[in-house]
């Protein structure tokens, strides 16, 4: 793929940022490969992505972050240039549902997830050799239930060793504490299986056929400290008549979430997620 420079940013809205943006690519020679905006006109922000050939611009990455710099405080911006060139690293959590972790799988060893994958951690050993057909180191590491702060502190040293970007929970069904939460801030990326804010907890698909629901979902969303309720990245939904028992709804669950999981972790790879206080906006 060819090399990109991906800037995205939000700041208050006013007159004259796309054109000051725009303007000062032209300037340099740059060509833009794809380009996306949004004014939040309950909230007066502004959000911007946008793509540029790495090498029409006369800058390196670090030259190109001081070259725009000063743009970026005139119009008091929150902002990052990304250099596809440098995939992300993903760091993937899971327990013992498979489906989610072998789908993501799947599609880094087909190319479809611009990422490295250094290793798997989980609380159980189930998924092993799955993980290890693909060349991926496999971290085993138990929970005590009575005192599960050394599986934590051990999880929280195997992200650090391999330099994680970012960290995605797979169907790990363990809680995160707080301390990993606060430190990698909009880094997890977490499956809900079900449509958030329903059906939150154990056993949703049980929860649902209880209350004989025609629709089940998948949330994917930012882990933050409080439970389940951090900013959504995607949602999807399947249809389901009184038909369906339990255990058929799980079936079909696992193919909204597995799919929910894998767009949400592409926008992501791709800086097309730009979060402003509890809310996400999407450049899908």
């Amino acid at each position: 793929m060819e090399r990109r420079f991906r800037l995205v940013l939000a700041c208050p809205d006013r007159v004259g940022i796309v054109s000051m943006v725009s303007n000062f690519i032209s300037s340099h020679g740059g060509s833009i490969t794809d380009a996306n905006q949004h004014s939040d006109t309950s909230t007066g922000w502004f959000f911007m992505r946008v793509e540029i050939k790495a090498d029409s611009l006369p800058f390196s990455l670090e030259q190109l972050e001081e070259a725009f710099s000063p743009i970026a405080c005139s119009f008091e911006m929150s902002w990052q240039i990304n250099d596809s060139a440098s995939p992300k690293r993903v760091v993937l959590m899971a327990s013992r549902d498979a489906h989610c972790l072998a789908d993501l799988l799947y599609r880094y060893h087909a190319g479809e997830l611009d990422c490295e994958i250094p290793c798997v951690i989980s609380n159980h050993d189930d998924l092993r050799s799955m993980v290890e057909w693909h060349g991926i180191p496999y971290f085993h590491v138990p929970v005590d239930k009575t005192n599960k702060q050394p599986h934590f502190a051990e999880v929280s040293r195997l992200i650090r060793e391999h330099a994680a970007d970012t960290v995605v929970l797979a169907r790990y069904m363990q809680i995160l504490p707080e301390d990993i939460c606060a430190q990698y801030e909009r880094q997890i990326i977490n499956i809900h299986h079900s449509f958030l804010p329903s059906f939150a907890g154990a056993r949703p698909y049980h929860q649902a056929h209880v209350r004989g629901v025609k629709l089940i979902g998948a949330t994917c969303h930012y882990v933050t400290q409080d439970l389940d309720a951090g900013p959504i990245i995607d949602q999807d939904v399947t249809r389901i008549s009184h038909r369906d028992l339990p255990e058929d709804m799980v079936r079909q669950g696992k193919d909204v979430e597995k799919n929910v999981l894998s767009r949400g972790l592409r926008w992501h790879l791709e800086d097309r997620v730009l979060v402003h206080g509890n809310k996400t906006v999407v450049f899908n």
